[in-house]
């Protein structure tokens, strides 16, 4: 088979940049009277990014899909709109039901529970809708039953080529004299296992003796959150990862948001919400260094003021104020008070900064 130019490299995560439902209707919209020719290498991603790029195949009406190396979940779904489909004859393909991140910790009284519990009713329903509406996607590919596919999506689980083909998610195998078979790094087995993705049976990167240690240490791992009853039980999620919402104060009233989402302990920050965060620290020194500026202007004016005091010759009794007379107050600040209220509320001032 001739080897096919591509309009299109669809990789990494979808709704990623290099997965983008914008950039598929660019091209696309470029190239309305031809074929476009679509390579995807991808685990998934996004559930309404590959809705999306699904859509816009079919209504461009002549997209062709072909798919490397290890593809699973919403990148096998946004190929579904797609004139036809062929793949590699050692990539591999997964299909799964939908999931979504959840976590909850706390103390809970009954309503709570009733609470939280009618919430995961709900999300429960929502899910079972989208599980039957990606079957049905695949159904009307496969040309097969709704119910069957819902049945493979269920049981996860990847799939070869050659099972791909007979399911009839893709149309046609390809094989090069030069293709080689996509192979399990170390780096590529910590991902799936994180992300609650099977590992598949293929080729293992054997640069080192302790690669298959390693593999089954993974699987050990992977084993405490995910049920062993059935070897393809392990249901991956569409958004590929598990999050965990955290609230930093000071740093989301900078980006202006309720929380951040952690992942492994770690948190993912767009260029944007750095860049906000980088002007509002440089504001707040900025406002540190004034302040500083003039306290330390304050303070040498009030030094020097000190220095005028004390070669002013001492004022005559005349001049006093007998605060005690006819039970009055000198209620008027001189300006000598009123210069060290100033100096000492800025200095408060300073103080109080975090």
């Amino acid at each position: 088979m001739a080897k096919t130019k591509y309009n299109l490299h669809l990789k990494g995560y979808v709704g990623g940049w290099d997965f983008d439902s914008d950039y598929v209707d660019f091209v696309l919209n470029k190239n309305t009277d031809k074929e476009v020719a679509v390579l995807i290498d991808s685990l998934g991603g996004q559930l309404n990014t590959a809705l999306s790029i699904s859509s816009a195949f079919r209504r461009h009406g002549n997209v062709h899909v072909h798919f490397v190396g290890m593809n699973a979940s919403a990148a096998t779904i946004a190929s579904m709109g797609a004139k036809r489909i062929t793949m590699d004859h050692s990539a591999m393909y997964l299909v799964h039901q939908c999931s979504q991140s959840f976590f909850e910790w706390g103390s809970l009284n009954a309503t709570d529970m009733q609470n939280l519990i009618d919430n995961l009713e709900k999300q429960k329903s929502d899910l079972n809708k989208l599980d039957a509406n990606v079957a049905e996607m695949y159904a009307g590919r496969c040309k097969k039953k709704s119910a069957d596919l819902l049945e493979l999506m269920k049981m996860g689980g990847w799939l070869t080529a050659q099972e791909a083909l007979a399911w009839g998610f893709v149309d046609e195998l390809t094989e090069f004299d030069d293709e080689s078979a996509p192979v399990l790094t170390e780096a590529i087995a910590a991902d799936f296992t994180a992300h609650g993705i099977p590992l598949p049976k293929m080729l293992t990167d054997t640069k080192s003796e302790d690669v298959t240690a390693f593999r089954r240490f993974l699987q050990a791992c992977a084993s405490v959150f995910h049920s062993q009853e059935k070897p393809n039980k392990i249901v991956p999620t569409i958004s590929s990862e598990e999050k965990m919402k955290k609230t930093y104060s000071n740093i989301c009233k900078t980006l202006a948001c309720d929380s951040l989402e952690a992942n492994d302990d770690k948190v993912t920050l767009t260029t944007a919400q750095l860049d906000s965060i980088e002007a509002d620290i440089t504001a707040k020194y900025k406002e540190i260094t004034n302040l500083s500026a003039d306290v330390d202007r304050l303070t040498k004016a009030n030094s020097d003021l000190e220095e005028k005091l004390k070669k002013l010759p001492a004022d005559t009794t005349n001049t006093v104020v007998d605060d005690k007379k006819d039970g009055g107050t000198n209620t008027e600040k001189s300006d000598i008070e009123k210069f060290y209220d100033t100096t000492n509320s800025a200095q408060a001032l300073f103080d109080s900064l975090p």
